[in-house]
């Protein structure tokens, strides 16, 4: 059987490797499907007729597409699967990952595709493939939908793989690693070369707007997380680390963990990753800048004590401040992440985040408030459906979720003319900040070069970069 994975290209010249395809690859090869193609539309930039002439002139057995949820990627997933429906010898077109998911009938409708993953892709594509490769009962395979004649069918769900360890690290060996090495992660300090990795599976919180495909929360030994790392820097010259985990700052004693062990490996890499604020303590923080961490991605999400515990946030305004400080003290630098047009938010909660945001800015990053999306499968989905604000996947992606930056759904007691006047404002306000900032920066930076002669200026590009804390 001769497989395909197509990786779309989501806009940006240089692209983050597709962890998930290439777990996906490796975990098939290891079953003895060696006959595995990656078509990276994201590195090379095909326009979706390249697809269909490729499809043409090299045949396959089966092809898969998988797209995480959003207005972008769900109408690239329809525009790639228009190209593969236009080929003359057409694979079977198999579906998956966070998009799809939820609301499997509703992709497979609009794509014409033959079946859809749901959930943890590795076992049900397995036994998919296993299936198309042998008697077709496809109803034996868990975890899928398929066609049955006019109906659509959905298997019950599969048991998540509970040892990580047991699957093969990632095929890179598939994938044009000079091409990925180049991305660069916002935190990374100098010249990086640049992987993902995953060190878990899942996460131990439920907030409302957020869409899981698998419960639960599953890790990997140190041991195996190690030996990815070295291979990596061995193999590949791989400097900087992306770990991609859901939340890697699940808790102390984790995050502890995995710091002694790359400690403990002697590999020098820079990292980011993931964390929840109520880990974020000053002798974590200090450990996790020790062996390299650079950047922490916090989800912040709101200033206003009500919002948080509406949303199912297990976090407060106490833990907020307390780790943001702790970060910034550590030379850390911080990601912030805060959410508007939640449930009970209002024109006083956009202005804590405003402030917030302001207080705490380094300026390394742009930093703007965007309202909160409710993805088919988050408990704001059903939430909306149950208010009559939202009709289905149907009214989501083809008529509410336009762009992420706007309003999906409103969750709030204002129309939605005033909240994009309230946002407008807001992000007004920071963007001013930020760039009056900036220029203030690269001004300085002229300033030293020319009067006090320093001989460290590299450019105005290089000067009208924000310093690193």
């Amino acid at each position: 059987m001769k497989i395909l994975f197509v990786i779309y290209d989501n806009d940006c010249q240089i692209s983050e490797f597709p962890l998930g395809i290439a777990y996906l690859s490796s975990f098939l090869r290891k079953y003895g499907y060696k006959e595995i193609v990656i078509y990276n539309q994201d590195i090379y930039h095909f326009p979706e007729a390249h697809l269909t002439d490729y499809l043409d002139r090299n045949h396959f057995d089966v092809i898969c597409v998988g797209v995480i949820g959003g207005y972008y990627q769900y109408a690239k997933l329809k525009s790639i699967c228009a190209a593969i429906n236009k080929s003359k010898d057409r694979p079977i077109l198999i579906l998956g990952g966070y998009g799809p998911s939820p609301e499997p009938q509703f992709f497979m409708q609009k794509t014409g595709a033959d079946f859809c993953v749901i959930g943890e892709g590795e076992l049900p594509l397995l036994n998919l493939l296993n299936e198309i490769n042998g008697s077709r009962n496809y109803a034996t395979v868990k975890s899928i939908m398929y066609r049955d004649n006019n109906e659509f069918v959905a298997t019950p769900r599969e048991k998540t793989i509970k040892d990580l360890d047991n699957i093969p690290f990632p095929a890179w060996d598939l994938f044009p690693i000079e091409a990925y090495a180049l991305y660069k992660s916002a935190g990374a300090v100098g010249s990086v070369r640049t992987m993902p990795i995953l060190t878990c599976r899942g996460c131990m919180y439920s907030c409302n707007f957020c869409y899981r495909m698998e419960s639960g929360y599953r890790i990997r030994s140190y041991e195996a997380i190690i030996e990815e790392i070295e291979r990596l820097n061995k193999d590949y010259s791989i400097t900087f680390i992306r770990l991609r985990d859901e939340l890697l700052m699940a808790t102390e004693k984790r995050v502890i963990g995995f710091c002694e062990a790359l400690l403990k490996s002697g590999i020098k890499v820079q990292f980011d990753c993931n964390g929840r604020l109520n880990t974020a303590k000053p002798n974590v923080l200090k450990l996790m800048k020790k062996a390299g961490c650079v950047y922490i991605n916090y989800g912040i999400e709101s200033l206003d004590q009500n919002v948080l515990d509406l949303m199912n946030k297990h976090q407060t305004i106490e833990e907020i401040h307390n780790g943001i400080e702790a970060t910034l003290s550590e030379g850390i630098n911080p990601g912030f992440n805060i959410l508007w047009n939640n449930i009970a938010d209002s024109e006083e909660t956009l202005k804590k985040g405003v402030e917030f945001l302001k207080k705490y800015n380094k300026y390394s990053e742009t930093r703007t408030i965007k309202p909160v999306t409710p993805y088919p499968g988050s408990a704001l989905y059903y939430n909306a459906i149950n208010q009559g604000l939202l009709e289905g996947p149907e009214d989501f992606y083809e008529n509410k979720h336009l762009n992420s930056d706007l309003i999906a759904v409103n969750f709030m007691e204002m129309s939605d003319e005033e909240a994009y006047k309230l946002l407008y404002e807001a992000n007004k306000e920071l963007l001013k900040d930020h760039y009056d900032h900036v220029c203030s920066n690269a001004i300085e930076a002229h300033r030293r070069l020319y009067i006090e002669g320093d001989v460290t200026f590299r450019g105005a590009r290089h000067a009208n970069k924000a310093r690193q804390i």
